[in-house]
């Protein structure tokens, strides 16, 4: 059925939220229960749904019910629709109680684990009618967010293409390599990376800039990085290194407290790429309140602050 003959009027929020709940619990029953309806309204509600989409959004068995092609595109699209719905009724929320503004921030981990909390603490007390909602992905998500509309304002590490940006450097910061201690590579002086190649690597998901600068590292010097394990944050790489999986990469401040907690060993490392700028960009449309907030995070006087304290 073409979208033009959609009846609208059937997808009420009642009725997504209870596909959603089907498709995550495999049963009608407990879709229903769980959004306070009885059980034959809840089958009637799919029924129209279904019947409104002009597709099966499950298939019925005696186990349950499983999404089929159509269900699963629904129930991914729908939870973007709930969360929006929850993000509006905090934000109402908000303003009743004096907030003015929600500035959406998606940034890089590095950004996060390094640089902005103590950043957005001290904007939160400047302006109190305003609040920064943040959210956590890899610098070319971060980007996507931005040009999307899904972000205002993003801090990512350089490198992806921000032609369509108003990009300004934000932070400089530096790789090092993270080793159980008493590894054979252990050392104080500077490590080429193409030394460490023949050794078990631990890194972050795809699309993190770390990864990206390895793979790019080891194909320029004709070799392959040994990747072992993917994980998604700086403490999951340093359980992993402590448990003597492999080694990995991670910036020098963030993996302070790591190193120290799980008694690592660390390297610097002498590649030119070990050396990263970090940015901030925001879309050429941005308002005032997410330019001031730009400003206010790149300014000189806050880089001043965020010395980098010393890994013994």
């Amino acid at each position: 059925m073409p979208a033009a003959g959609y009846n609208l009027a059937r997808f009420d929020f009642v009725s997504v939220r209870l596909a959603v709940a089907c498709a995550q619990t495999g049963s009608l029953t407990a879709a229903a229960r769980d959004c306070n309806i009885v059980l034959a309204a809840a089958s009637r509600r799919i029924r129209e749904l279904e019947a409104a989409l002009g597709d099966t959004l499950f298939e019925r068995h005696s186990r349950g019910l499983a999404p089929t092609p159509a269900g699963r595109a629904f129930v991914r699209h729908g939870l973007v629709l709930l969360r929006e719905l929850d993000n509006l009724v905090a934000e109402l929320a908000d303003i009743r109680q004096g907030v003015a503004r929600h500035i959406r921030l998606c940034s890089s981990t590095a950004a996060i684990n390094q640089f902005l909390p103590p950043l957005l603490a001290r904007y939160a007390e400047l302006h109190a009618a305003v609040r920064v909602d943040v959210e956590e992905q890899v610098s070319e998500l971060v980007i996507v967010a931005l040009r999307e509309g899904r972000a205002d304002i993003g801090a990512f590490v350089a490198g992806p293409d921000t032609q369509d940006l108003q990009v300004t450097d934000f932070r400089t910061d530096e790789l090092v390599l993270i080793l159980p201690r008493g590894h054979a590579l252990a050392g104080r002086t500077p490590i080429s990376f193409v030394e460490t190649l023949d050794e078990q690597w631990i890194s972050l998901t795809s699309g993190a800039a770390m990864l990206q600068q390895q793979q790019q590292a080891a194909l320029a010097a004709g070799r392959k990085l040994r990747l072992r394990m993917q994980v998604r944050s700086f403490d999951a790489v340093g359980h992993m290194v402590a448990s003597g999986l492999g080694i990995a990469v991670l910036p020098r401040q963030a993996c302070l407290p790591i190193i120290r907690a799980m008694k690592l060993a660390w390297r610097p490392l002498s590649d030119a790429w070990a050396r990263r700028q970090l940015q901030v960009g925001i879309r050429p449309d941005a308002d005032a309140v997410v330019v001031a907030l730009r400003d206010f995070l790149c300014a000189p006087s806050q880089k001043a602050k965020a010395a980098s304290p010393k890994i013994k």
